[in-house]
């Protein structure tokens, strides 16, 4: 009997005119393995197919399109060129105008597939990024070629899969590598509510697939599918790391309960709040994590919020501040609380020298001055500056340009509402390259998405203004982070080869492979581009997301930030996971953290103590040679952090030790307080030329950036001031 298969035809006269027929499945759905089976017949559908349920063999009158559209007619050439069946199913789909068509055409696809075998649905050939339960296998034929095998507890997502295997079975591996999930974009299903989820199905299965072939071409070749990251691994039974940096990571996740006794008897006794940053050493924040339990005026955040929890500590009677991060934190906190009302307050550092930043200084070049006078010969223009930024940076910007401060998590809406709200207006960001970078790329996409999609990200924009503004800003091309300057293209590749069906996260600093990189997974689902706090939220969501369902998995997040984050992350990822358990779930759920190490990185053994380093027996030149970093300080054993990419470890955040820590807590409200003069936050007292203060100049820009995160519109001082330059 000749094998037969559903193809779309021209010849209206040939199509079958009833609600049921018969089908074999054509030989390229077959893995080598698979036996001969018989002909199935295909389920009769319902309305409940629409969601993605088990159908039930009840008639439902099918479109006249979709009946047409079906004749059985002879199997082609199985080892036809894969982009031919790939243009054919697109064929297929398109010609269905109908979006229950689609659906019900997608419905047949999935009685076609082969179950797997109950052996084969486990953890290990789980998709992740679907909405529905995925297994996926994957076999090299001995012809020298690929065959998949799948199943799904979602009959539309078999039917995605079966689609997916009718076109790639029998294809050469290079040949699967060579699609792109931009291939698959016309295969709208349609289904009210889920068309993004389903489109991300779509492309997740399809990279799942082209990692297995990866993996079986490395393996074949003698070699292992990648050389692996550095990773944590937590459950809610406790947290193991794989490689010696994960290890040093992990180390303080279980802080010496001496030092948080310490640390909160001295926090108590003497009304001090902490406020830190994200990037802190695993050990300072191990210790701040568990003393928070004790003492509530305990907060690490990213540097947006610091100064406010900061106020919110000396409303609540809190004689002292101290600052964990570098030093233009511990400078807008002190000029937050000044302009609050708490000038009495102390706010200390952490050390007695500068704890610097790249980005910072970059904004305090010569080469950032001319950048600034390039925005006053163009007008009308608006400063939009990074707030990891000096407030003195800030004051002598806005005494130049009209100046609003951003963070990662809201430069694109800053921007794209300073282009609605002000005609004609040019842009110019900065610091950081990198974001501007990205933030350029970003726009330009979205000039080639519909108006519809425009209006998701900002409803007063579409096609014809995102393209008009795209020469209206520009970015400073001398700024980096040096944490994020690590991710370059040694860390991208091996992204690519052995995690591109991870969770991929990226600060929004991070070079242009990388910020791609993750906009690619973002766009199915499976990634997420942004500040800090985005990417804990992100992290956080998809896991409470996996306790919901409460199915057994694996999930795999590739951390594109400084690694000090970690320990937010391991907190979150338990508090998540226990409270799981106390609501009943059962099911065995793994989070992988993994720090993108580059395989360049070279480390130098550090033979100062941290003893020798807080009692300042060093040298001045011993304590602050991170001037011309080549390599940042990592842990030995060949994992550590290099300009050729890395773990992003940030050394400026280091310096904020726990020794320091206890050292300024135990003698603040002392008589040798004035031991710890070079440890306190500078105040700005000088005056600009425009009579303002350094600190009320500085602040400004804050302030107006407050008010567009409480309004979503810019102030209207600031546009004032904006248009005042022009003469308007």
């Amino acid at each position: 009997m000749a094998t037969t298969c559903m193809l779309k035809v021209q010849n209206p006269s040939l199509a079958l005119r009833s609600n049921s027929y018969v089908i074999t499945p054509p030989p390229h759905f077959l893995k080598p393995s698979h036996k001969p089976y018989l002909t199935r017949k295909v389920h009769l559908l319902t309305t409940s197919n629409l969601n993605g349920e088990k159908c039930f063999k009840h008639s439902s009158p099918i479109s006249a399109a979709l009946t047409e559209s079906f004749v059985q007619v002879p199997e082609t050439n199985a080892h036809e060129v894969l982009p031919t069946r790939l243009n054919r199913i697109l064929a297929e789909f398109s010609a269905l105008e109908n979006p229950r068509d689609r659906v019900m055409r997608l419905l047949e696809y999935s009685s076609l597939l082969p179950s797997l075998p109950a052996s084969e649905r486990i953890s290990a050939n789980r998709v992740m990024g679907c909405t529905a339960q995925v297994w996926l296998t994957a076999e090299l034929g001995r012809d020298g070629r690929m065959y998949f095998g799948a199943e799904s507890d979602s009959e539309i997502t078999r039917g995605f899969c079966s689609c997916l295997i009718n076109a790639i079975n029998g294809a050469l591996p290079e040949e699967v590598l060579k699609v792109k999930t931009e291939d698959l974009s016309s295969l709208n299903i349609g289904v009210a509510g889920g068309a993004k989820s389903r489109a991300n199905t779509w492309h997740n299965i399809l990279i799942s697939m082209q990692k297995r072939v990866k993996d079986i071409l490395a393996k074949n070749a003698g070699k292992p599918p990648v050389d692996p990251f550095p990773s944590l691994l937590i459950n809610v039974e406790g947290i193991s790391a794989q490689g010696t940096f994960a290890e040093a990571q992990a180390k303080y996740l279980s802080p010496d309960a001496s030092k948080v006794a310490e640390l909160v008897d001295v926090l108590k006794e003497k009304q001090i709040g902490v406020v830190a940053h994200f990037y802190m050493d695993p050990e300072v924040q191990g210790v701040l994590v568990a003393a928070k339990q004790q003492w509530p005026h305990i907060h690490i955040s990213d540097s947006l919020v610091m100064a406010d929890r900061a106020v919110k500590m000396a409303e609540s009677g809190c004689k002292f501040i101290t600052v964990l991060g570098v030093d233009f934190m511990s400078e807008n906190v002190r000029a937050i609380l000044d302009q609050a009302g708490f000038g009495e307050v102390g706010v200390y550092r952490m050390a007695t020298e500068k704890i610097g930043c790249s980005l910072a200084e970059a904004a305090a070049s010569p080469k950032y001055l001319q950048f600034l006078e390039a925005a006053t010969r163009s007008q009308p223009s608006l400063h939009v500056i990074y707030i990891n930024t000096s407030l003195q940076t800030k004051a002598q910007s806005h005494e130049l340009v009209p100046t609003i401060t951003c963070t990662s998590s809201n430069v694109v809406q800053t921007v794209l509402q300073a282009f609605a709200q002000i005609p004609d207006l040019t842009v110019w960001y900065g610091p950081d390259s990198y974001m501007g970078a990205n933030l350029a790329e970003l726009f330009r996409q979205m000039s080639n998405m519909t108006d519809a999609e425009i209006a998701e990200i900002h409803p007063m924009h579409d096609k014809n203004t995102m393209k008009s503004l795209l020469h209206r800003l520009h970015f400073f091309h001398d700024g980096t982070c040096l944490v994020h300057d690590l991710f370059g293209a040694d860390v991208v590749r091996r992204v690519q080869e052995g995690y591109c069906d991870s969770f991929l996260t990226a600060h929004f600093e991070v070079p242009g492979e990388m910020f791609s990189l993750a906009m690619e997974a973002k766009k199915r689902g499976m990634g997420v581009v942004g500040s800090t706090q985005n990417i804990l939220d992100f992290i956080t969501q998809n896991v409470q997301e996996a306790v919901r369902r409460d199915i057994d998995g694996r999930l795999q997040f590739v951390l594109g930030t400084e690694s000090g984050m970690v320990t937010a992350i391991v907190s979150a990822i338990r508090n998540v996971l226990t409270a799981g358990k106390s609501n009943g779930a059962r099911a065995n759920i793994e989070v992988e953290i993994i720090f993108p190490v580059s395989s360049n990185s070279i480390s130098k053994s550090n033979s100062i103590s941290k003893t020798a380093a807080s009692s300042g027996d060093l040298k001045p030149d011993e304590r602050t040679n991170f001037t011309n970093l080549s390599i940042v300080p990592g842990v030995s054993s060949g994992e550590g952090c290099s300009i050729h990419g890395g773990c992003a470890s940030c050394p400026y955040m280091k310096m904020n030790s726990l020794d320091s820590l206890l050292k300024v807590c135990h003698l603040v409200g002392t008589s040798k307080e004035a031991l710890l003069s070079a440890y306190r936050a500078q105040r700005f007292d000088k005056s600009m030329l425009s009579g303002h203060s350094i600190a009320d100049l500085g602040c400004e820009p804050i302030l107006h950036m407050r008010h567009f995160q409480s309004t979503g519109k810019l102030p209207e001082n600031l546009v004032r001031q904006v248009l005042s330059k022009t003469g308007h």
